[in-house]
């Protein structure tokens, strides 16, 4: 950090403060998206995070890096939204007449949006510390988000500072302004109960990104969903399999009842769906849109995010609604 820098932005040089934060951008929202679980979320607790630098920073007395004090910062501010945050409006899921089949298990997740890959670029310079315990591809996986959010906010802070970006007890308790034996504490129990969901996942690692295996995979995914064909879909899934729609509750595990949930909702009768491609998660991942049966147009529906495992699908991913649209740059009508 340059002291003439950091002088300049006391002293009011906007463009001054603008390169002491720039660095940090990205990985402060990609923090608080994962401690809120909504991309759209975390874009709104990034700009109150720099506004209350900006009007803060004639405080910060310089005892640790400006990184750490503008963690310290998106951290208050994100445990502040999940502590003053309104619940959820409830899904209005299934439509009407969609009879489903009995689920595998009921979800915990009551809220959770896919995040743009187009924001994780230019993350790879903000390497972690030596302590973290994920590698950065899975510790933005719509699995692992998904398995923050059952933990509880200071739990899910904690994980977060010390296994994921490394950070060592003492600078985590700066963070969260406690001691570092209650850092060690809720650290302990987080990493026992993530554990458990951890040891859930396929043993199968994911294809690299943009390989041919992965475009393969894709590309028969895509045809199959568009053609409506229930068979060639499921051939694509792992036998354990998972179907997921957070916030809905209803989770579904292996072949036979993928097959019949996906009958009996998106491959009903008189419903013809378009994918258009785009990366959530480190993850392929698709608009989904429903073509209109009196007009040329299709109507934006959901997201479908793909986890996959060797040549297979591990999970679908399915985020009804259209809220997570415009941080993807996705229209919520299409021309057909």
């Amino acid at each position: 950090m340059s002291t003439d820098l950091l002088a300049r932005a006391r002293a009011g040089d906007q463009q001054a403060f603008g390169d002491l934060v720039g660095p940090c951008r990205r990985e402060l929202q990609v923090h608080c998206y994962r401690i809120l679980g909504s991309a759209l979320d975390a874009e709104d607790a990034l700009q109150e995070t720099l506004l209350a630098a900006w009007q803060g920073l004639a405080s910060f007395e310089g005892r640790a890096s400006v990184r750490s004090w503008l963690y310290q910062i998106a951290t208050r501010r994100c445990l502040n939204a999940l502590r003053s945050a309104s619940r959820r409006p409830p899904m209005d899921w299934p439509p009407p007449g969609v009879e489903l089949p009995e689920p595998t298990r009921l979800g915990e997740v009551t809220w959770l949006e896919p995040y743009p890959d187009i924001l994780l670029e230019g993350l790879a310079d903000a390497a972690p510390g030596p302590e973290a315990r994920y590698e950065a591809s899975e510790a933005i996986s719509v699995a692992f988000v998904t398995a923050l959010q059952l933990l509880p906010p200071r739990q899910r802070a904690v994980l977060i500072l010390r296994d994921v970006l490394g950070f060592r007890a003492s600078e985590a308790g700066d963070i969260l302004e406690c001691t570092e034996e209650s850092v060690t504490s809720a650290l302990k129990r987080a990493r026992a109960t993530l554990q458990y969901r951890r040891a859930q996942s396929a043993d199968l690692r994911p294809p690299p990104p943009g390989s041919v295996l992965e475009h393969a995979l894709v590309q028969r995914f895509t045809q199959a969903y568009e053609a409506g064909d229930v068979r060639e879909v499921v051939a694509l899934l792992t036998q354990d399999a998972w179907l997921i729609m957070p916030p809905v509750p209803l989770q579904y595990q292996g072949r036979e009842l993928a097959a019949r949930f996906l009958a009996a909702t998106g491959f009903r009768p008189g419903r013809s769906a378009r994918l258009i491609p785009t990366r959530a998660n480190g993850q392929p991942a698709f608009g989904l849109y429903i073509r209109d049966p009196r007009a040329p147009v299709a109507h934006a529906n959901g997201m479908l995010v793909l986890t996959l495992a060797g040549s297979q699908i591990s999970a679908l991913t399915g985020f009804p609604g259209t809220s997570a649209l415009r941080i993807f740059g996705l229209p919520r009508t299409l021309p057909d």
